[in-house]
């Protein structure tokens, strides 16, 4: 991760003045390295723009400034504009899925296509190989557990185009007395800026690689941001940028989550070589953008056993077409369209929500029918919709119970801090703010189902 990646992904993980407060003070190189990064970011979002034959895309909401002309709408009466929602168990022709079968070889297809084409994009076929390397093998400890860490980097092959290097960072935990391959849960990992620190929070107890470890499983974390940069600048480098030989995207390529998601099925087939892990239950963990990222990996790649998706908000779990907190046009706009394919861009412009041919409850469906637990904060997280998402968990339930497995078993928002995980898709909104340690705890117990 170089300095230019740091200061960036610092800065657009800022979403109010107590962040801004942790920062330290840029240096004049860095506000340049920051304002060249932010003409490159607009000048590859007007190219899109143009490919698209958009002349103007509608404003995102405003999250900071509750009197603002376009203040985020927080008002339930306003929020279900477009109340039904596409159906996962009818085909585009019209007829009924009634059987797995045709769940499997008909319409979970044509919902693919359209995340491909519409939302995420197309990830290329020819993705190169990647080389692991154990850069080192040390002995700590954690908690009370004793534990082996590793250290890892995935060179990926620029055979193809070596003016464009890419590296994969990847750290691994597994308790050192283990006496089997062990559950592994991969976490999609933040780098900040040198000096910045998150806003202190109540204690929580031990932290989550703890919680595994002391369960006897591992944890691993993978850094996304050292594959492909977190702005639309970045999109001619890192794995998009190998895969385009340098040149800019087509309107279904793939975007920054689709990219950040092939890195983890690269952690996944590192796993299966090593023998300290059992590959068949690794589980797949991110939050905020990365709790986007995270479900995208786990609706795309089948050997992820489990996952746990953290305030992920708009792109990930919360319905598109409901008003409230960050909206399509946020995510379609300069500093956060690289996260999908160009064609989103044009629910934010000549098209609207209700155009988009399927919505996030057929994302979760997707993962199908393996365990997705969906968690998010009740105090300054409003803006990744808890509602929303328990809203898109809910209406995945109809593809869960056709494969023979169980949703949500209920349809009414609960009440902050009630647990629903009895079933393989679970929910809950802790009281606390915009991070995922509450969660950990009741995840844990949610999937030691599968992982026994």
């Amino acid at each position: 991760m170089n300095a230019l990646n740091q200061i960036l992904l610092g800065c657009l993980l800022l979403s109010s003045s107590s962040l801004l407060a942790q920062m330290p003070a840029r240096t004049p190189e860095q506000d340049s390295l920051i304002a060249r990064t932010q003409r490159k970011t607009r000048a590859d979002h007007q190219h899109m723009l143009d490919q698209l034959g958009i002349k103007e895309l509608r404003p995102g909401v405003n999250g900071s400034n509750p009197q603002a002309p376009n203040a985020a709408n927080y008002d339930e009466a306003k929020a279900n504009p477009f109340p039904k929602l596409p159906e996962s168990l009818t085909l585009k022709n019209g007829q009924k899925v009634k059987t797995a079968r045709d769940w499997w070889n008909r319409r979970r297809p044509e919902i693919v296509e359209d995340f491909d084409r519409e939302i995420y994009g197309r990830m290329p076929a020819n993705t190169p190989k990647v080389q692991w390397e154990v850069v080192s093998v040390s002995d700590t400890v954690i908690g009370a557990v004793p534990t082996k860490m590793k250290k890892l980097v995935g060179h990926v092959d620029n055979s193809a185009y070596p003016d464009i290097k890419v590296d994969i960072q990847l750290s691994l935990l597994t308790p050192a007395q283990a006496s089997k391959p062990v559950p592994v849960m991969m976490e999609f990992g933040f780098v900040f800026p040198p000096g910045f620190r998150m806003p202190a929070q109540a204690p929580t107890g031990p932290g989550w690689q703890q919680q595994l470890l002391e369960k006897g499983w591992g944890a691993a974390v993978l850094l996304p941001t050292s594959y492909q940069a977190d702005n639309g600048a970045g999109l001619t480098e890192g794995i998009i940028g190998l895969m385009n030989k340098g040149q800019r995207r087509k309107p279904d390529d793939w975007g920054t989550l689709r990219a950040w998601a092939w890195g983890a099925s690269r952690a996944l087939d590192y796993f299966e070589t090593d023998k300290d892990v059992n590959a068949k239950k690794v589980g797949i963990e991110g939050h905020s953008r990365f709790g986007k990222a995270a479900l995208v990996a786990m609706a795309y790649e089948p050997r992820f056993a489990v996952a746990y998706i953290s305030s992920s908000g708009e792109g990930g779990a919360k319905l598109h077409r409901r008003n409230w907190g960050e909206v399509v046009e946020n995510v379609a706009a300069a500093s956060e369209y690289h996260w999908m394919a160009g064609n989103f861009i044009k629910y934010a412009g000549p098209l609207g929500w209700n155009d988009l041919p399927v919505d996030s409850h057929q994302l979760i469906a997707l993962c199908a029918p393996r365990p997705v637990f969906i968690g998010n904060g009740d105090k300054g997280d409003a803006w990744a919709d808890a509602k929303g998402m328990f809203m898109a968990a809910a209406a995945a339930g109809d593809v869960y119970q056709l494969l023979g497995k169980k949703g949500l078993g209920t349809q009414e928002f609960p009440p902050v801090e009630t647990e629903l995980i009895s079933g393989d898709l679970a929910f809950r909104q802790h009281a606390g703010g915009h991070f995922p340690g509450p969660n950990w705890p009741t995840f844990i117990r949610f999937a030691e189902r599968y992982f026994r």
